[in-house]
């Protein structure tokens, strides 16, 4: 088994708070890398506290940091006190995203900006002011979707979303290899997270019945394969996307 060492090196995951965030976040805590917990002060302060919880269990090279990832200006100031704070970014794992489903004739329109503000150009933000404080060599990891690449009923603005995270993606690779920073993507099948819990639980059925492996995506899958992406083993490994989804794609 690698086990992975970041000591030394900065990460900042976006929508660590829970889910797949918080358990890549755990990751690279455990190989020694010193974290940025992002989260979205929502309303009811629910993210703020999942936050602050976990980053007492990582203990003292855990820093929290609030920003909405929608507003380019909240990204371009988070991006400059990580500067001002450590000095700049080794790993910038982009994950923050949400779900707003609905077919596309019910679907209303500020569900379709939601979902495209948050998880495409949110991605657009945190990679165009990341790109400024990331050091030479670095690694950048966005989470698409295998709805990004097959497309799911019910998911207009989801799978186009991440179909544009794709895109962004393998631009990227191309634009920032003179600076041999890699640039990849995961597109993870069905994950147990707090996200599927908005997905009934029929649909849930349906989709499990497409899956050999027999089983949902636990989140730690997504996180070894976020972590592999960015390490050094994967130095040569640029543009691409790759699917963990328990062999459905």
């Amino acid at each position: 088994m690698i086990r992975f060492d970041f000591t030394g090196k900065v990460v900042l995951v976006t929508g660590s708070s829970r889910g797949i965030g918080a358990s890549t976040l755990a990751g690279f805590a455990r190989a020694g890398a010193v974290c940025v917990l992002h989260y979205w002060a929502d309303p009811a302060g629910e993210n703020k506290a999942d936050a602050e919880k976990l980053a007492k269990e990582l203990g003292p090279n855990v820093h929290l940091e609030s920003a909405d990832v929608r507003d380019a200006g909240e990204v371009e100031a988070l991006m400059n006190r990580v500067k001002a704070t450590l000095g700049g970014l080794d790993i910038l794992v982009n994950n923050a995203g949400i779900i707003r489903d609905r077919t596309l004739k019910k679907m209303t329109l500020d569900e379709w900006h939601a979902v495209i503000q948050t998880n495409l150009t949110g991605v657009f933000h945190c990679c165009k002011y990341g790109a400024e404080i990331l050091r030479d060599g670095g690694r950048i990891v966005s989470i698409s979707s295998i709805a990004g690449i097959l497309g799911f009923h019910g998911q207009t603005n989801y799978a186009a979303a991440k179909a544009g995270v794709i895109g962004i993606t393998r631009v990227l690779a191309k634009e920032l290899a003179r600076r041999r920073i890699t640039v990849n993507a995961i597109a993870p099948g069905v994950i147990q997270t707090k996200m599927l819990g908005e997905v009934k639980p029929d649909v849930q059925a349906e989709y499990l019945k497409q899956i050999p492996m027999g089983r949902l995506g636990r989140p730690e899958d997504i996180a070894n394969a976020i972590l592999f992406l960015a390490s050094d083993e994967s130095d040569y490994i640029t543009g691409h996307v790759l699917p963990v989804t328990g062999g459905w794609l």
